[in-house]
């Protein structure tokens, strides 16, 4: 996000500001780590008045508990998947309401600052890394049939 300019970037900086460095029911540190993981591998400089430790710089989630890296991961990759029963585990692990809620803003923030990033990349022509939470495919994705998509064949 340090290459990012132009008309939304102060506003960008703001909500994440918003997200990260207001108190809030969790640690700025762990909505911090959150948030680099589910923003993926770029060497991330945020727009926030302080930088990253180099631990949560990485994506290997390493302030981040077990349970709770593993939900981050499905909320950036699958958030369409998250279920009840996944919040309710968690929940059971003692994570309080105000937690997982703000565990997801800043995992949802991440992620989609990081795809924004990654595109606007691949505007400016240039390469970028792997998204390691991503699923590589062994061979490309077979498109599903008319029939199987719920139209009609032909």
């Amino acid at each position: 996000m340090d290459k990012q300019t132009g008309r939304y970037a102060a506003l960008t900086k703001r909500l994440v500001d918003s997200v990260l460095a207001t108190p809030g029911h969790t640690a700025t540190k762990l909505r911090r780590a959150v948030f680099a993981r589910a923003f993926g591998p770029h060497a991330v400089t945020l727009p926030l008045s302080s930088p990253l430790s180099g631990t949560e710089r990485g994506t290997g989630g390493e302030d981040i508990a077990p349970d709770l890296a593993a939900y981050v991961d499905k909320v950036a990759v699958h958030a369409y998947k998250v279920t009840d029963e996944d919040l309710t585990a968690l929940q059971q692990a003692g994570n309080s309401d105000d937690v997982l809620f703000e565990v997801t803003v800043s995992a949802a923030l991440g992620a989609a600052l990081g795809r924004l990033e990654r595109g606007l990349s691949a505007l400016r022509g240039e390469a970028s890394p792997p998204d390691p939470l991503s699923t590589p495919w062994s061979s490309p994705p077979v498109p599903l049939s008319a029939a199987r998509r719920g139209g009609t064949q032909e």
